[in-house]
């Protein structure tokens, strides 16, 4: 099973700490938020990963090379000359993921989902996961 981090976005709401650097890319407990996700796909048995990535992509390419460095092989899917929203990021980059299920997740959130479980997972179409809205965004995005 393959995973896919979405990190093509610009990033609006923080800027401008976005203007000069990839929203994926911000620090959290000393280490990038994308970094996080790395470790964690590595350590629930995922070893080919990709990412794809537009704004200050070459950034995230610098940043993170083939993932050797964490036991994984990405494969990078670059949007230009515009992001092309989650769909056609995931559409794009179907061919790199190949014909079985994956894993899609935000590069730009911070999640300790134990992904792991996923692997386990046998759905025919798609699988949701969904989390609690926290107290400062109550409504949240989306809802059941």
């Amino acid at each position: 099973m393959r995973a896919m981090i979405l990190a093509a976005g610009r990033g609006e709401r923080l800027r401008p700490l976005t203007d000069r650097m990839p929203k994926p890319l911000v620090e959290i407990h000393g280490k990038p938020l994308i970094v996080h996700h790395i470790e964690a796909l590595s350590g629930a048995g995922f070893r080919e990963i990709v990412i794809n990535h537009c704004h200050l992509g070459d950034m995230l390419m610098d940043a993170l090379g083939d993932g050797s460095e964490w036991g994984v092989n990405i494969h990078w899917s670059g949007e230009r000359p515009a992001a092309l929203e989650t769909g056609g990021g995931i559409f794009q980059a179907l061919s790199l993921l190949g014909n079985g299920p994956f894993l899609a997740v935000n590069g730009d959130i911070w999640t300790d989902y134990p992904f792991a479980r996923l692997r386990a997972v046998k759905c025919d179409r798609a699988h949701l996961v969904m989390v609690p809205n926290p107290a400062h965004n109550a409504a949240g995005d989306f809802s059941l």
